[in-house]
């Protein structure tokens, strides 16, 4: 594998799939032949996507839980936006605004921000709260993916 290609799972079926990002052809799944996306930006989550980006998602989900008025939050912010284009293909990355989206954050109990949930398979297996290095970020991502 060299540097223009790149492992991405499908978020349909889960597949893994070699893409060549040379050509300017839309990737397909090998096997539910189904377009594949790359976000290279955190996913907006809310009250009313959470359950299809983040229940039913086949790659591990961090979601940063913040709010534009919290300082640490937005000291996270450009970290957030970093693991994104890096998990690219093996974790998505997303982030839900506490103060617009009060049922998930309730739901998970958020109550200081920023607060980092790393999800797999729907269920939440690692939390982080506070403002932390990416590098702490990413050591505990790589272990559920």
């Amino acid at each position: 594998m060299n540097d223009s290609t790149q492992i991405i799972t499908c978020g349909n079926c889960g597949a893994k799939n070699r893409v060549s990002f040379e050509a300017n052809k839309q990737a397909v799944c090998g096997k539910c032949k189904l377009p594949l996306t790359v976000s290279a930006a955190p996913v907006v989550i809310t009250d009313g996507n959470f359950a299809d980006e983040v229940g039913k998602s086949k790659l591990p989900v961090l979601v940063d839980f913040w709010a534009a008025w919290c300082g640490p939050c937005r000291v996270v912010a450009p970290i957030i936006e970093v693991l994104a284009k890096e998990m690219a293909g093996k974790a998505k990355i997303g982030k839900l605004d506490v103060d617009k989206n009060p049922a998930t954050s309730s739901l998970f109990r958020v109550q200081s921000i920023p607060t980092l949930i790393i999800f797999k398979d729907g269920k939440e297996v690692d939390r982080i709260v506070g403002a932390g290095s990416k590098e702490m970020m990413t050591q505990r991502l790589q272990r559920f993916i």
